[in-house]
């Protein structure tokens, strides 16, 4: 399934870039519409599942316009936040400059979570809440972010879920088909940016899939939480 900002392919990366500009300064409405303001209970649940952060450096891949990784530094932990849209980053800064000034600010860097511009090992804590999903290639995205954390390190994913339960999910899809997209055109006059939501999940194999793949890679310690039974999917995996 396709929309307007989802293309499978080699477009793929240049149309969810296009969304994003676009919809930067509105994306934190949209989440709240979205989720009806449940994304921020699930983010708060991330930054637990991190563990003790506190002078440890952390990384948090497609970060958008900063939930996580302003969440993380709020912890004392050092932080980068890393993503593609210049424009989501710019909203990152300019919240970042509301820190107490004894925190330290994350530093937002413009990159490609595919090929992420660090060394092996580089992170105590890496975090991506709702990017993976929107990778061309999301295996080789958790690859990434697999190959820079230190051993011991833990990596924590948030993304979109597909419920295990057939009628669950049918009324979950359902719910992301037609009044999610209704709601973005009331709220934010974009009913494709909300649309874009069920397209991309379609294409995404999910919590399952997340944790299928770090096996693969070689994690051997490793938990999947499903708030909502499973409508959200949260993978922990220890490096």
């Amino acid at each position: 399934m396709s929309n307007a900002y989802f293309q499978p392919g080699d477009q793929r990366a240049s149309r969810v870039h296009d969304l994003f500009q676009r919809i930067a300064r509105r994306y934190d409405l949209i989440n709240d519409v979205q989720s009806l303001g449940w994304h921020r209970l699930w983010k708060r649940r991330v930054v637990r599942l991190a563990g003790g952060v506190a002078g440890r450096r952390a990384l948090d891949v497609c970060c958008g316009t900063g939930d996580l990784a302003l969440a993380l530094a709020r912890q004392g932990a050092a932080v980068v936040g890393l993503d593609f849209t210049e424009a989501m980053l710019e909203v990152a800064r300019e919240r970042s400059h509301r820190l107490p000034s004894t925190m330290r600010a994350p530093e937002f860097v413009c990159g490609d979570a595919m090929r992420l511009p660090f060394p092996d090992a580089a992170f105590d804590v890496v975090t991506v809440g709702y990017g993976l999903r929107n990778l061309a290639r999301w295996e080789s995205g958790l690859a990434e972010m697999w190959r820079v954390l230190r051993p011991g390190g833990r990596l924590v994913v948030l993304d979109f879920g597909k419920p295990g339960n057939a009628a669950w999910r049918a009324a979950y899809f359902a719910y992301l088909r037609a009044a999610v997209p209704v709601l973005g055109w009331l709220f934010a006059g974009d009913a494709q940016a909300y649309a874009y939501i069920l397209a991309s999940l379609r294409e995404y194999p999910a919590q399952q899939g997340v944790a299928a793949e770090l096996r693969r890679l070689g994690c051997t310690e490793m938990q999947v939480i499903e708030p909502m039974g499973g409508a959200m999917g949260i993978n922990v995996a220890v490096r």
